[in-house]
C-alpha cells in the first residue's frame, strides 16, 4: 500500500465518521474509495464495516448527554438491531459475491434517494413534535430489526432509515436525542456484523485500521462540530460519491 493510498483511506475514514454521526451514510463515502483502490466489493464492504465501528463508539461518547434517560427504550431496540445485524452479516457471507455486486447498486440508489429526501423527512418529523413516548412499539421494533438486517448486509444510509423510524415512533422527542440513539443502534449493527466478519470473512486489516483511526476522529468531530456543516453541501458530496460507486460496480 502506497502512502497516498493510505492517506486516502484514512481521510475517507474521517469523512465517514463525521457523516455517520451527523446523518448516517458514511459507507457511501468509504465504499467507493475502496472500490477505486481496487478492492473487491465484498472485501471492501467487510473491511469497511470493521473499520467504521470505532467511529460509532466515539460518536456515541460525544452524544452521551443526549443519551441520558433513554435506557428503557434503547434496550429492546438494541436487541433488535443486534439480531438484525447478525442476520444481515450472515446473508452477506452466505450469498455469492456476484449477488452482492448485483444487489448493491440498487441499495446505493435507494440510499441516494434517502439522502435527497432527508430534509423533507426531517421537516415532517419536526412537525410531529407533539408529545413524547417512552418506548417504541412493536412495529417500530420490527422496523429496527429490518434496518439491522440491511445494515449488516451493506449499511449505506442505515442511519437515515433509523432516524425516520425513530422519529415517527417517538413523537415529541428532541431530534438530537433521536440522533444520539441512532448513532448507538447503527454502531451496534456495525459491531456485531464486524465480529461475524472477523471470524468468517477476509478482512484487509491495514484498511480496517486506517478507517478505524480516521472514523474515530471523525466521530468526535461529528458530535462536536458536525451539526455546523452545510447540509446541502454534505448531501451533494454523498450523492457524488454514491453515483461513483454505482458506476464502478456496473
Amino acid at each position: 500500500m502506497t502512502l497516498p493510498h493510505a492517506l486516502g483511506i484514512f481521510g475517507a475514514g474521517i469523512v465517514a465518521g463525521t457523516i455517520n454521526t451527523v446523518v448516517g451514510s458514511g459507507t457511501l463515502f468509504t465504499f467507493p474509495v475502496l472500490l477505486a483502490f481496487g478492492y473487491a466489493p465484498v472485501t471492501a464492504n467487510v473491511s469497511n464495516t470493521v473499520g467504521l465501528v470505532p467511529g460509532s463508539v466515539s460518536g456515541a461518547v460525544g452524544y452521551r448527554q443526549e443519551l441520558r434517560g433513554q435506557t428503557r427504550r434503547a434496550i429492546p431496540l438494541a436487541a433488535a438491531s443486534v439480531i438484525g445485524g447478525i442476520v444481515g452479516a450472515i446473508l452477506l457471507l452466505s450469498l455469492p459475491p456476484s449477488a452482492f455486486k448485483a444487489i448493491v447498486p440498487g441499495f446505493i440508489a435507494v440510499a441516494l434517494m434517502l439522502i435527497l429526501v432527508q430534509p423533507r423527512i426531517s421537516r415532517a418529523l419536526a412537525a410531529r413534535r407533539t408529545r413524547g413516548h417512552e418506548r417504541a412499539g412493536p412495529v417500530a421494533t420490527t422496523s429496527i430489526f429490518a434496518s439491522g438486517v440491511y445494515g449488516g448486509y451493506f449499511g449505506a444510509a442505515q442511519g437515515i432509515l433509523l432516524l425516520a423510524i425513530l422519529g415517527l415512533s417517538l413523537e415529541g422527542e428532541d431530534l438530537q436525542r433521536i440522533n444520539a440513539l441512532k448513532v448507538v443502534l447503527a454502531g451496534l449493527v456495525n459491531l456485531v456484523a464486524g465480529v461475524v466478519f472477523v471470524f468468517s470473512a477476509h478482512v484487509v486489516w491495514l484498511v480496517a485500521l486506517l478507517l478505524a483511526i480516521g472514523s474515530s476522529l471523525g466521530g468526535v468531530l461529528g458530535a462536536r462540530y458536525g451539526r455546523r456543516l452545510p447540509p446541502a453541501a454534505l448531501r451533494a458530496l454523498i450523492v457524488v460519491v454514491g453515483i461513483t460507486a454505482i458506476v464502478r460496480l456496473l
